[in-house]
């Protein structure tokens, strides 16, 4: 594989190459994401950063393609929430389906929330019939 630095090309023979620094999470998110877990006076190894950094990429990667291809099936472009959650359950993370399924229920709840805020403050704050 060829490392290009800067983005994505093709090799010799046509075919897509991603590289390295595309692949992967910031090796600094997935460190800070770590020690967060961590008693404070812990350190963590290079090699246990990468490791996990390869480990999460690869989740995020093989969980993502799966929601893909339910959106291929279903001739769609857009990957949403509620294909996570599909993707992640049909793969057996039930542990982890329900849990962003809930996150994802409250995430769209405080975005309505957000945008009725805005409206009611474009408005003069003073209700509906401001």
């Amino acid at each position: 594989m060829v490392d290009n630095i800067g983005g994505s090309s093709s090799n010799d023979n046509g075919d897509f190459v991603i590289k390295e620094q595309d692949r992967l999470l910031p090796i600094a998110n997935v460190g800070r994401i770590m020690k967060h877990i961590l008693p404070q006076n812990a350190k963590i190894s290079k090699e246990s950063k990468e490791t996990m950094q390869e480990c999460v990429s690869e989740f995020i990667s093989f969980v993502t393609s799966e929601a893909s291809e339910k959106c291929r099936k279903e001739r769609r472009k857009t990957v949403n929430g509620d294909d996570i959650c599909w993707a992640l359950a049909t793969l057996g993370f039930d542990d982890y389906a329900e849990p962003m399924r809930r996150y994802l229920h409250r995430y769209r709840e405080l975005e309505v929330d957000k945008i009725n805020s805005n409206n009611q403050e474009i408005r003069g704050g003073n209700g509906p019939h401001a």
